[in-house]
């Protein structure tokens, strides 16, 4: 059945791009599609749904930040302590930083 569905799709991508008659028919679909894409209804819809996403992404924003900071201080302070031991004070052990890591664009 895909087999199926990618020869058709072959085919009509070859009448649209490879015959006369084909680019007229392309070059019909385009400017329905830029009248629909103008019409004032639709973008109604599109602003409307621009106002959501923003919104959206504002609501989140600070959810993603606060989550952000707390995976960092969470990676930070389990990469700077060595394995727990029985005494109260933790061994710190220093960041491991070679040559490429120092200049990452740089090889």
């Amino acid at each position: 059945m895909i087999k199926r569905v990618v020869f058709v799709a072959g085919v009509a991508a070859g009448y649209l791009f490879g015959t006369p008659s084909g680019r007229r028919q392309l070059d019909k679909m385009k400017l329905w599609a830029v009248d629909v894409w103008h019409d004032p209804r639709v973008q109604e819809h599109v602003q409307e749904y621009e106002a959501q996403a923003a919104a959206f992404a504002k609501k989140q924003g600070a959810a993603v930040w606060e989550k952000a900071v707390d995976s960092a201080k969470s990676a930070v302070s389990s990469s700077t302590t060595k394995y727990p031991t029985n005494d109260a004070s933790p061994t710190v052990v220093e960041p491991i930083l070679d040559a490429d890591d120092a200049n990452p664009g740089q090889r």
